[in-house]
């Protein structure tokens, strides 16, 4: 992350799959609304330029909490969205009125 962020022209890119099936056959998502208590992050939030599920991708560089919100939203797996936005409109990070049309 940091030898795209730092070299010229460079992008970041993080690739993984929206969901996984857990032991009980239940489908989760990987995208979540905060981290886990107690998770590590390695890689610092300004250096993510580009995330990519099988949704589609979400440019995140420049982009304001909310924006970045809506982007990520709209790469997770249809049957979380609603329950992320809920949540990002619970931490107030995200309105349906910030959307752009």
């Amino acid at each position: 992350m940091t030898g795209a962020y730092l070299s010229s022209g460079g992008r970041s890119f993080i690739c993984f799959p929206s969901t996984y099936t857990d032991k009980n056959g239940q489908r989760v998502s990987r995208i979540l609304p905060s981290m886990r208590e107690g998770s590590v992050v390695t890689d610092p939030r300004t250096q993510t330029h580009i995330l990519v599920t099988e949704w589609g991708k979400a440019d995140l560089a420049g982009r304001s909490t909310w924006e970045k919100a809506d982007r990520i939203i709209g790469i997770s797996h249809p049957e979380f969205r609603d329950y992320l936005v809920k949540c990002a409109e619970e931490m107030g990070i995200w309105r349906r009125t910030n959307r752009i049309p």
